[in-house]
């Protein structure tokens, strides 16, 4: 089970910044990330969301492979990857994984408009090498579910002073 992390940033510009530190902290081993969605609140007051997993891409992906291998069993590869990535397409596209959707457009409308969130469910990480990295962004913690000595450290090193409730 991970640790859910959200936290609010000025601008949308920020929040794809904070997500791509976020993927290179991955691609170092620094963070085991679940799930990273940002929200963006638009101008007009609608919510959008920005999914890093996009999973009828990866079920289409694992079907096409599966699919294949079926299809070389009955001397017809191409026809059993076409079939596996349709039905892994539609089974992944009917999938949500991570993070409740209908949690984050919920706090995502606490946000002012034009502003934007970042929503990161944390399987690991190692806060040393993480904290450094994401706190030249500042931002304001939305939501945690980390101890309270982890969340006050992460909020000391984005520079957020007051608690809010």
């Amino acid at each position: 089970m991970g640790n859910l992390v959200a936290v609010a940033y000025d601008d949308l510009a920020t929040a794809q910044s904070v997500m791509l530190t976020l993927n290179e902290l991955s691609t170092e081993r620094a963070i085991t990330m679940e799930d990273a969605v940002i929200v963006e609140h638009r101008a007009d007051g609608k919510l959008k969301l920005h999914q890093s997993v996009k999973p009828a891409a990866a079920g289409a992906a694992g079907g096409a492979l599966w699919g294949g291998l079926i299809g070389l069993l009955f001397l017809a590869p191409f026809l059993g990857m076409a079939i596996g990535a349709a039905s892994g397409g539609a089974a992944g596209a009917l999938t949500d994984v991570g993070v409740d959707d209908k949690f984050m457009k919920q706090l995502g409308q606490q946000l002012a408009p034009g502003a934007a969130a970042v929503f990161v469910l944390v399987r690991e990480s190692t806060p040393d090498k993480v904290l450094p990295r994401i706190s030249q962004y500042g931002g304001h913690v939305m939501h945690s579910s980390l101890s309270d000595e982890a969340e006050a450290r992460l909020r000391e090193s984005i520079g957020e002073t007051k608690v809010s409730a």
